[in-house]
């Protein structure tokens, strides 16, 4: 008996019990034929009478056969390892594959199929696709077996049998040994990554062995993992990333649904739903993410195509309004690999329909507490804020807990370093990936919390298993807020931390950063830091002027405590693995805090030329 029940245990770990309770069990009978994922065939028609309807989409579909045309030209991918990584040439085979493929099926050329031919048989030729680091294998896969389905009446028999081998031998295969599939049990983003990637390649090559691509279906579908866009939508590894897993999230829900005429429930698990209103709340005025976590550390959104499936699946064209300045742009879209599913996803949608949404502030718990509010989603000049919680223990976080941005008259006042290129660190030998408290990760200038818009507390780190939830949030006319306690973070320095962040003001709008601390045992000094691309004049009395490049100024006042001197902080790390941080500066204050005594550090931070003389005086218990 205990055998049997160690036996189910260890099954349960590897095949995750979904959020409904039950095994999906996935059968392959009645799948249509080639092509199958995501676009049936004679489905093309349709597209086409889409892109007639709006010139919009019309550029965009051309957009994809020009690129496909530069491909005419151009030879067969190679495989280049940079570090330990294929992942940039699979990302490019997909690229090609998915373009190219898409443009023979919408206009019939065959100079398209020709040359997705070669690039399949040129990536079917190499060695294998890395296993070792299985994103890589995820993204060919998935490109392959796009080209495989999508190519399938064109390609002569012989070319069927070499991709066709090289997706099982090379792709499904290797997600089958032990120490290559760590992605299945993958609390993270390689799991849905990975998972989607090896369901491609198993609907592709469902006819030819079909108890194979059904035991790799039924493995994906109970095994991606959702969970933590549960309890409100937030992505616990930040925007950059929600657009990375999520995207292949709907990739395959898509696939599930055009394939089977169902996702087996997995649109239903919490929080997926409302995550879509995260992606599009997390985009700040000046149309850059808040761009927290290992997130693009310039904040650089650019279409997203994701949202479009959001807003089809729901009805909801209000999703896409962060999308629509880009729509009417178009630039730059011709590297983005997934733009082919736009033309899926978008079928049917008109610009006319996508309207500002009603909500201005989003808030979420979760894995990655977060807390977005604006004044306007029309206004240039509205006020964007931005509060990360949450833990430096979670996948891909930094030592960020209780930082903030803030965006104003078009104006990035409070920034964001984002990430640093992994190549950059690994190569130097540094382990980014252990988030142990001591580990060399928080050695990284841009992810401990000395770089970012919180406190610092005698210059040491944050718990690493410290943890903020949102603990009240409000909006009214004249007051958006929310307020965390930070004290798990701070534990071990000082008694007491909470922070709350708001937008005050009906009119003479601003934003209020006020912080209640209790002393600990001993006296501790307390850094409040901002990090800005701004110029800071210091103007006395606690007060700061920050110039934008465009001559837009800001006020930084501090109006708690008393006396404190304003000054800067030089953003140049003296180690030699740390990227440079050009045009950036710290502003901010330190403050003595006296053992058992309880203090206030407020700051308010008015756009505008001069201090309007306004003050929000209230404790966080009233807020």
């Amino acid at each position: 008996m205990k055998k049997f029940i160690v036996i189910v245990i260890s099954f349960l770990t590897i095949l995750q019990v979904p959020v409904s309770g039950e095994i999906r069990r996935i059968k392959l009978g009645g799948l249509p034929q080639h092509p199958r994922i995501l676009l049936l065939k004679n489905e093309e028609q349709s597209i086409r009478r889409f892109i007639s309807s709006d010139v919009c989409w019309e550029k965009i579909h051309e957009t994809i056969l020009t690129e496909s045309e530069k491909l005419l030209s151009v030879p067969p991918i190679e495989r280049v390892m940079v570090g330990r990584r294929l992942l940039d040439v699979s990302r490019k085979a997909l690229r090609n594959i998915f373009f190219l493929s898409y443009s023979y099926r919408l206009t019939n050329d065959k100079a398209y199929a020709e040359r997705a031919e070669k690039e399949l048989l040129a990536v079917a030729a190499f060695k294998d696709w890395n296993p070792s680091h299985f994103l890589d294998v995820g993204e060919m896969t998935m490109g392959v077996a796009i080209g495989y389905d999508w190519l399938y009446d064109w390609l002569s028999e012989e070319s069927k049998s070499i991709v066709r081998n090289a997706i099982i031998e090379k792709g499904i295969k290797p997600s089958m040994d032990d120490r290559y599939n760590d992605f299945i049990t993958a609390h993270n983003n390689w799991s849905q990554v990975c998972n989607t990637g090896i369901a491609y390649g198993a609907l592709a090559i469902a006819e030819d062995e079909p108890a194979l691509a059904e035991e790799m279906l039924h493995r994906s579908v109970n095994n991606i993992y959702m969970a933590d866009y549960a309890p409100d939508g937030a992505y616990p590894e930040g925007a950059g990333y929600w657009s990375y897993g999520t995207s292949y999230n709907v990739m395959f829900i898509s696939a599930l649904d055009k394939a089977f005429g169902t996702d087996f429930g997995l649109s239903e698990t919490p929080g997926f739903k409302q995550t879509a209103e995260y992606a599009q709340h997390v985009i700040a005025n000046d149309y850059h993410i808040f761009n927290y976590s290992d997130s693009d550390e310039y904040g650089r959104t650019g279409l997203n195509t994701t949202l479009f499936w959001f807003a089809r699946k729901y009805d909801d064209g209000t999703l896409l309004w962060m999308q629509k300045r880009e729509l009417e742009r178009l630039n730059k879209l011709g590297g983005y690999r997934l733009l082919p599913a736009l033309m899926v996803w978008a079928n049917g949608i008109k610009q006319r329909t996508i309207l500002p949404p009603k909500k201005k502030m989003f808030t979420a718990q979760g894995k990655s507490p977060v807390c977005f509010m604006r004044t306007s989603w029309t206004d240039k000049k509205a006020i964007f804020l931005g509060f990360k919680l949450g833990s430096p223990s979670v996948s891909h976080a930094h030592m960020d807990i209780g930082s903030f941005v803030m965006v104003a008259d078009g104006v990035r006042w409070a920034c964001d370093f984002g990430m640093q290129q992994y190549e950059s660190l690994e190569s130097k030998g540094l382990d980014i990936w252990n988030r142990e408290q001591n580990s060399q990760r928080w050695q990284v200038f841009r992810y401990n919390n000395m770089a970012h818009n919180t406190l610092t507390f005698d210059n040491q780190l944050q718990r690493v298993k410290g943890y903020a939830k949102v603990d009240r949030w409000g909006e009214s006319d004249k007051l958006m807020f929310a307020v965390s306690d930070l004290t798990d973070m701070y534990r071990d320095r000082v008694s007491e931390v909470k922070r709350g962040v708001a937008i005050v003001g009906e009119k003479n709008q601003y934003v209020v950063v006020r912080d209640e601390i209790e002393g600990g045992k001993e006296l501790s000094t307390v850094r409040w830091n901002m990090l800005t691309e701004c110029r800071a004049e210091m103007i006395g009395d606690g007060k700061a002027v920050l110039v934008a490049k465009n001559g837009k100024r800001l006020v930084l006042r501090v109006d708690y405590p008393k006396g404190v001197k304003v000054c800067t902080w030089s953003t140049k790390s003296p180690n030699s693995w740390d990227a440079g941080n050009k045009n950036t500066v710290f502003v901010g204050f330190e403050y003595k805090v006296p053992a058992g005594e309880k203090v206030v550090l407020q700051v308010s931070l008015l756009p505008g030329k001069k201090d309007n003389g306004l003050l929000y005086n209230k404790e966080l218990v009233n807020w």
